[in-house]
C-alpha cells in the first residue's frame, strides 16, 4: 500500500524535473554561399617566381606580368569551381587532391599535369557567388626534383552565363 502511494510522488518528481529549462530554439543554419557557375573574368598577378636558375632580371620581368581571360566555370554540387579554370596555364587535367569549401572560404590542393612533369597548387581565399579572390602558389616538378615555383593573386567577376554552343 505504501508503495503505491509512492508512485504518484515520483512521477510528479520525475516529470517535474522533465519541465524544469525550456528547450532552446533550433539555431536558423546559416545559408551556404555558392559560387555560381558561369562566364567568369579571371585575372591573375604573378607575385613571385622561382627557379634554381632565376636572373633577377628575370624576377623582375615575372612580375610584371598579369593575364586576363574569360573562362566558363563548371562548379559541382560541392561547390567547388572547376579545378582546371583555377589552374590557368600552370596545370592540365587538374583534380582536387583535397579541398575545404565553407561559408565563403576555399582552400584546396589541386594536382595537375604540366609539360613533362607535374604541378600542385595550393590555393586560399575567398569567394561570393560571383566574386572570388585568391591567392595560389604553385610548385612544377619534373624528375623529382622542383624546378619552378609561382605565386600568384587571383580575382574573378562572374560576367552572366557561359555562351550557348552552334
Amino acid at each position: 500500500m505504501k508503495l503505491l502511494a509512492a508512485v504518484p510522488l515520483g512521477l510528479a518528481l520525475g516529470l517535474g524535473a522533465c519541465g524544469g529549462d525550456p528547450v532552446p530554439a533550433p539555431q536558423a543554419e546559416e545559408a551556404p554561399v555558392l559560387m555560381q557557375a558561369g562566364e567568369w573574368t579571371i585575372t591573375r598577378k604573378t607575385t613571385g617566381y622561382n627557379t634554381p636558375t632565376v636572373t633577377p632580371a628575370e624576377y623582375q620581368a615575372a612580375l610584371k606580368q598579369i593575364g586576363e581571360e574569360k573562362l566558363c566555370i563548371a562548379v559541382d554540387a560541392k561547390g567547388l569551381p572547376d579545378a582546371n579554370a583555377l589552374a590557368g596555364k600552370e596545370g592540365t587535367a587538374c583534380s582536387y587532391k583535397d579541398q575545404m569549401v565553407r561559408k565563403g572560404r576555399l582552400i584546396a590542393t589541386l594536382s595537375c599535369t604540366a609539360g613533362t612533369g607535374t604541378s600542385e597548387i595550393v590555393v586560399e581565399g575567398n569567394y561570393t557567388a560571383d566574386t572570388l579572390t585568391l591567392g595560389t602558389t604553385m610548385t612544377k616538378m619534373q624528375g623529382g626534383s622542383a624546378v619552378l615555383r609561382t605565386t600568384h593573386d587571383v580575382t574573378g567577376k562572374r560576367v552572366g552565363d557561359c555562351p550557348k554552343a552552334g
